[in-house]
């Protein structure tokens, strides 16, 4: 039985009142929820067994916990899990952002709404997904290459490297770090590091990359501004001082009352959503959306495209890898996307990879380069190995791959988990030699290179499963 701090309940109670935060506690001692979100462009099908997630489209209740590390529908990208509760950022989406939007998630790891964010903006958005731990970053951009968004841009930054941009986007997420009160039941760590003055160094800290980001947003744009935190000051203290000190106006969301999400808890006249575990089905949440006072204009922005051609900046052109300037893309590897009537790409060599951008977001993207610590962008087509182009995991991972470009293999279930182990793979004899797309139920793993009697595993070797057993009751998700 979980023992919460003395602090928490009398703070909490003065919060809530005696009845919620008793409900709140009994709620905390029981098993959390598990929940998954489908992705649009590659699922074809919904979990069996499950319960659909009210404000999310592509969220559902699972029935039990699958064995999700040993799922390769998982690696491929099919789907994402995540507690229901931060599913609510779908909600905002489809009630705020009806045209194409530059969209920052300002601190997005490990990719949960990131990856729901890629999903819900409307076609023509690119999508910036920032993380300054640079351990959790590399996470994030593995949880988005899988994801297979084209139009993504994945950076390792302070906020306040983000400052001198300017005005660039009309969306910010900001789900800020905080003292985690609404992960007490999953995370035991989060129960023990609880004090009065961590919440009182969170608030601070948030105030702090709210101040540093808050110049990037448009005049008119969108703040979504979210933690998993219970307390006043994090959440409706800290939205009121955005508003007053910033220069914002708290829009609502549009709840159902059958959803029985909580509002205001403070007294203070605005709308904010409470996502509480003993009313709603998940974890902890809090959320609140705000505008930025003012509008602009296309010529106040310090970057623009116009007529979908690509403005370039002096200083967005870097040194690549050795070799890099003098590589041209090969027109080959042009044809490994598709060809679709409404995009055009803007193909290049950076450090030895050849990247696809695409085209109306390729000056940001240089702009962005120039200034940012860049991770990932686009689709990364091929990796230079010698003389010869390899193609890259993330064009396996991309919704713009063309399948009809490389020979491909089926695998079984063991053959892919021994591939996601990047174990050896042996391949039928009729297999043409080469590259090789290798798929699971027919979504793309990875590639391998067949050499005739072997299989050399493509499969990226920080991301294998390193475990080297399989749970003796192995459940997987189940689909209809």
């Amino acid at each position: 039985m979980m023992n919460l701090p003395a602090e928490f309940m009398a703070r909490t109670r003065q919060l809530m009142g005696e009845e919620a935060c008793t409900a709140l506690c009994e709620a905390l001692q029981q098993e959390s929820p598990v929940s998954i979100r489908l992705n649009p462009l590659k699922s074809s099908g919904i979990p069996a067994g499950s319960k659909p997630v009210a404000w999310c489209r592509d969220g559902y209740y699972l029935s039990e916990r699958p064995a999700f590390t040993f799922d390769p529908l998982f690696h491929a990208g099919v789907y994402y899990v995540q507690e229901a509760a931060s599913m609510s950022l779908d909600l905002v989406m489809r009630r705020y952002v009806g045209r194409p939007s530059v969209m920052l998630d300002l601190c997005a790891a490990p990719g949960g709404k990131s990856t729901l964010a890629a999903a819900a903006l409307p076609q023509g958005s690119l999508l910036v997904s920032n993380e300054v731990m640079r351990n959790r970053s590399q996470v994030l951009a593995e949880n988005l290459v899988k994801w297979g968004n084209p139009a993504g841009i994945v950076t390792s930054n302070d906020p306040a490297d983000f400052t001198p941009l300017g005005p660039v986007f009309d969306v910010i997420l900001t789900d800020v770090p905080c003292s985690g009160e609404g992960m007490f039941r999953k995370d035991p760590v989060a129960v023990e590091e609880w004090s009065v003055d961590n919440v009182g160094l969170c608030w601070q800290r948030q105030q702090r990359i709210l101040r540093d980001i808050w110049p990037c947003l448009k005049p008119g744009g969108l703040l979504i501004y979210s933690t998993c935190t219970y307390n006043r000051e994090e959440n409706e203290d800290n939205v009121a001082w955005i508003a007053r000190e910033l220069g914002a106006e708290i829009l609502p969301v549009p709840v159902e009352e059958s959803w029985q999400i909580t509002g205001n808890l403070t007294g203070q006249d605005f709308p904010v959503c409470r996502f509480l575990p003993h009313k709603t089905c998940g974890e902890g949440l809090f959320l609140a959306v705000l505008r930025k006072e003012g509008s602009v204009e296309d010529d106040e922005v310090p970057f623009r495209t116009e007529g979908g051609k690509p403005e370039r900046t002096k200083k967005g052109k870097q040194k690549g890898g050795k070799g890099a300037a003098s590589l041209a893309v090969p027109e080959e590897m042009k044809g490994w996307l598709q060809a679709l009537a409404d995009e055009a790409w803007d193909f290049r060599v950076e450090d030895d990879r050849c990247l696809a951008i695409p085209q109306q977001w390729s000056g940001l993207y240089d702009y962005l380069r120039s200034r940012l610590r860049i991770l990932h962008a686009g689709v990364t087509l091929g990796e230079l190995k010698g003389r010869d182009w390899q193609p890259h995991h993330s064009l396996a991972m991309s919704t713009r791959l063309n399948r009809g470009v490389f020979p491909e293999a089926s695998l079984d279930y063991t053959q892919a988990v021994a591939y996601l182990r990047k174990e050896a793979v042996t391949l039928e004899p009729d297999v043409p030699r080469g590259y090789v797309l290798l798929t699971y139920q027919g979504h793309p793993l990875g590639f391998a290179k067949n050499i005739g009697n072997r299989a050399n595993n493509l499969y990226p070797a920080e991301w294998r499963i390193r475990s080297g057993y399989l749970p003796e009751e192995l459940r997987l998700v189940g689909w209809q």
